[in-house]
């Protein structure tokens, strides 16, 4: 199934083969499509008089979130055996099928102005990531080598953030038109059907365990598959590790429209930008693993990229103070030019970036430190935590504003949690540390350059 060995791994030349083309096409639009709707949706119920509800804008979107979310927790354990006992490039196929029919129901949907039907689809997509999220990580180390694995994650974390900023913009974009609902209803139809068209592509990939026995009950099969990690601690921290990176980043994702207006005294299109610079730096930080892993499964970058998330979420509280803005809302042009945004964005790009530099290591970790037999349910288990974090963020975040804290100081706190966050990592396990000395001291010195072509067995 693997290709050979190389010793200098290329992870753009990836995409121009099929055991990881198809699949990475298939996950962008998907992920794409997720955000396209939501946004749409939350325009529509927020700006459009046919989707009023005796629900306020404020708790539909809330509402949008937290149907989306639900079937990470209930179904993620189910997920997980689906994805160990089937071939995994069938499964995928099935889901994009699913999301064939949720997304005539979404087009139904916005052209009726049925919030109920729309809520329906909402819940649906959460489904649908929920069922393809394993089959997605633990299809990867069937098809990648070992010195691959960085690369290839690197590449697919790339992909979901740039496919969540278009699905963003397109859905925005689309639903400033007089027809927007219909428009969005049929962008969604359009790109489920070409996710389907190139699912059809993928290659075929055995089952690992296709005599298990699959349990339907979610609660006793979601505390089987937290038993089943807590087994073994090196995974155990990587998976906290990792549902901390989501943490941290729902904080500064949900703030934006907020930060924007109150703080930076931007307009809506100010709050797309800083999304834009803050999905393009996941991007790349994400895309430079490879090169500073050189092939190897290195957990020394997730110290490095720690350090940035804090050192540059502290500088970001630090370039909004006393930052000067009239009463009127500046759009974009006006923005930019004020030589003090450009800080607020140096430093957006930079945590962002860090924030990828910290967690593709953490997901080629898992990857390949777990076992065939059961790596998709580890990632189901890791899909949970995350949905867990996540839902406490949020209670964080709104607890804090409730209280009267300011969105500039509520980041700050989150950095410096970060900080926490990673001392407790590099406790638990040391070898986060000496993993990054030892990559701190290649780097700088440029010796056994060797050594660099040969993976990190942890």
């Amino acid at each position: 199934m693997h290709a050979p060995d190389t010793a200098r791994p290329n992870q753009f030349a990836l995409l121009g083969q099929r055991r990881f083309a198809p699949f990475f096409w298939t996950q962008f639009s998907g992920a794409g499509n997720d955000n396209l709707f939501k946004f749409a949706f939350t325009v529509m119920v927020t700006y459009r008089a046919e989707a009023a509800s005796t629900l306020s804008a404020g708790l539909m979107v809330n509402l949008i979130a937290a149907l989306y979310i639900l079937p990470f927790v209930l179904f993620s354990a189910t997920s997980g055996q689906l994805a160990d006992k089937f071939d995994k490039a069938a499964l995928m196929r099935k889901v994009k099928t699913l999301e064939i029919g949720i997304m005539l129901l979404a087009l139904w949907g916005f052209v009726s102005g049925s919030v109920p039907a729309l809520l329906a689809c909402a819940f649906g997509m959460g489904l649908h990531s929920t069922l393809f999220g394993p089959a997605k990580y633990a299809y990867l180390p069937q098809h990648l080598n070992t010195t691959e694995l960085t690369g290839g994650n690197g590449m697919t974390e790339m992909g979901t953030f740039v496919a969540i900023l278009l699905g963003n913009l397109a859905g925005g974009l689309l639903m400033t038109f007089e027809r927007g609902p219909l428009l969005a209803g049929g962008a969604c139809l359009a790109v489920a059907l070409a996710g389907w068209t190139v699912a059809r592509f993928i290659p075929a990939t055995a089952a690992v365990e296709p005599g298990l026995r699959i349990n339907w009950n979610p609660f006793t099969e979601t505390a089987r598959n937290i038993r089943l990690v807590a087994s073994d601690r090196t995974v155990l921290q990587a998976l906290l590790a990792i549902s901390w990176m989501w943490f941290y980043g729902v904080a500064f994702l949900t703030q934006f429209p907020v930060f924007a207006k109150g703080v930076l005294g931007g307009d809506e299109a100010v709050a797309s930008l800083l999304l834009m610079v803050f999905s393009i730096g996941v991007g790349l930080g994400s895309l430079a693993c490879e090169w500073l892993a050189r092939g190897r499964v290195e957990i020394g970058l997730v110290p490095l990229g720690a350090i940035g998330m804090t050192v540059f979420g502290v500088d970001l509280y630090v370039a909004t103070r006393d930052l000067p803005h009239g009463a009127a809302l500046q759009g974009v042009a006006a923005f930019v030019r004020d030589p003090a945004h450009w800080r607020v964005m140096a430093d957006l790009f930079l945590l962002s970036a860090s924030a990828g530099i910290y967690s593709v290591p953490l997901y080629a970790l898992i990857q390949h430190h777990t076992p065939d037999t059961h790596r998709a349910r580890v990632i189901a288990a890791n899909n949970i935590i995350n949905a867990i974090y996540m839902v406490v963020c949020s209670g964080y975040c709104a607890g804090l504003l409730a209280a009267g804290v300011s969105v500039p100081v509520l980041l700050l706190s989150v950095a410096l949690l970060n900080a926490l966050a990673a001392a407790w990592l590099v406790w638990r396990q040391p070898l986060y540390a000496q993993r990054f000395v030892a990559w701190a001291r290649r780097r700088g010195g440029g010796a056994a350059a060797a050594s660099g072509s040969r993976p990190n067995r942890f």
